[in-house]
């Protein structure tokens, strides 16, 4: 096709980072493929088979190299993308031939390719949330104490501060940091099963020595990074962990949708912003417009997530015995597509967090407008300290809340309460604390100090010996 005329996928050419989508890349699969190949035959000869060692020169030697054409070409007769690499690599490493692949079937090299590949990717997604986690952690630190309207159902409620809103994002990234570093350390590769998980033609090969069998799986395992073995299979590992590993990614995404969400919602408020170019346009039609795009962007993306997770679940229920190739071409698409989304999403994430525009002005306008309100209950408290009757007190607040309720929407009038109540002689003997009884900082409770507490016992913690370099923070394409 010529150029322009082909589907190129957005999470490629827009979303993710390069070496997550390079991870994914045919080159890098089909390379763990060989990988494998080239652990099983080494084993094999270290356990006695008559495997050479010009054979597994040959094959490392000609682990690099790829026709693709030829690959192709190879597929379209055999109609076995496996078998097609097979021929290909044979013709590449012809002393190796007889010997490529010998005991194995096709998921030996599809199964454990897939967790090699899947078990990198999800330390490139550690080391990504670790860089989010930090960009927000210094936000955090930075406004631990600039009060701002608390929302409950996203009506105003008690203050807290915008350092301690950015907790509440940060948390829910720990628990899936910590969950992203709890698959990595118990994730098995499939092992070296056989056919149906039988490993029946692997005891074949070593002439009922079951010894060698076991043998053999621990020195592939091994060869390919990998500590455990999944303990039985049929001929495919348990769909369930790629529905664990699915849903991990459905979590993260999930966090990140909470995060847009909140800052969309803030931005509404004028009191935060995405970061912006300069040149950037927000509206073909409207000039004026700066929208929040890289939050909706986020948003959409884990959209796409949280749909592509369930079909692990439904393929993980559906499985019939042994196996059904009818898990195959989803699992294709699905779950690199689900790594690739929580790439994108998590460098949308650093951006916006590394980048938030803070409006404190705008935020003190807010609060102060509905500040009185909030404070009743310490002007009420007040006025009893001071000799006054409660329920009378109670009352009289009541009556001035309704009518600065009233000035506000009908006279369109900054919010008079405090002048009603400073007004009203059964709170004279207070009049002159209400300025201090109204003060932001009575009403943010232990805010600033919960930022301090959660950053250095909670995050630095995790954070300690991470290289937040190992994934860079790729320029965003779009």
């Amino acid at each position: 096709m010529a150029e322009g005329e082909r589907f190129d996928h957005p999470l490629i050419e827009r979303y993710a980072g390069r070496r997550m989508a390079q991870l994914f890349s045919p080159r890098s699969r089909h390379g763990a493929w060989r990988e494998l190949w080239i652990a099983l035959a080494g084993a094999q000869k270290q356990l006695g088979l008559p495997i050479t060692d010009d054979q597994l020169a040959e094959l490392r030697a000609r682990r690099d190299e790829f026709d693709w054409a030829a690959v192709a070409r190879y597929e379209s007769e055999v109609r076995h993308d496996v078998m097609a690499h097979v021929l290909h690599y044979g013709d590449l490493a012809p002393a190796a031939r007889p010997i490529l692949h010998l005991g194995a079937t096709s998921c030996f090299v599809t199964d454990n390719g897939d967790l090699i590949l899947f078990r990198r990717a999800l330390r490139m997604l550690e080391t990504r949330l670790c860089r989010v986690i930090a960009a927000l952690s210094a936000f955090a630190r930075e406004h631990r104490g600039l009060a701002c309207l608390g929302y409950t159902h996203f009506q105003v409620a008690q203050p807290v501060t915008v350092g301690k809103r950015a907790t509440l994002w940060i948390q829910d990234l720990l628990l899936d940091l910590d969950e992203v570093r709890r698959v990595v350390e118990w994730l098995p590769c499939r092992g070296v099963k056989g056919t149906t998980g039988t490993q029946a033609t692997f005891l074949s090969l070593f002439d009922g020595d079951h010894g060698k069998v076991r043998r053999l799986e621990a020195l592939v395992a091994a060869a390919i990074g990998f500590e455990r073995t999944i303990p039985v299979s049929g001929q495919t590992y348990s769909r369930k962990i790629d529905w664990t590993i699915h849903a991990l990614l459905s979590g993260i995404a999930q966090s990140g949708a909470k995060f847009a969400n909140d800052v969309r919602l803030l931005s509404h408020e004028g009191e935060l912003e995405e970061p912006s170019e300069s040149k950037q346009i927000g509206s073909s039609a409207m000039a004026y417009k700066k929208n929040p795009m890289r939050c909706e962007r986020i948003n959409s993306l884990a959209r796409y997530v949280l749909a592509g997770a369930q079909t692990s679940a439904q393929t993980t229920a559906t499985q019939w015995l042994e196996r059904t190739l009818d898990d195959s071409a989803v699992r294709r698409m699905a779950l690199p597509e689900g790594f690739l989304a929580v790439d994108g999403i998590l460098r949308l994430m650093e951006n916006v967090a590394a980048g938030m525009v803070v409006w404190p002005r705008v935020i003190a306008r807010n609060l102060a407008e509905h500040l009185p309100f909030l404070t009743t209950e310490e002007i009420l408290m007040a006025g009893v300290r001071a000799g006054g009757d409660r329920q009378d007190l109670h009352e009289r607040v009541r009556v001035h809340s309704r009518e600065a309720v009233r000035q506000i929407k009908a006279e369109g009038r900054p919010n008079p309460l405090l002048e009603l109540i400073a007004g009203d002689p059964a709170f004279a003997a207070i009049r002159a604390q209400l300025p201090e009884l109204t003060d932001p900082a009575r009403c943010i409770g232990r805010s600033p100090e919960q930022v301090d507490e959660f950053l250095a016992e909670e995050v630095e913690p995790r954070l300690a010996g991470v290289d937040l370099d190992a994934e860079p923070g790729d320029e965003l394409r779009v």
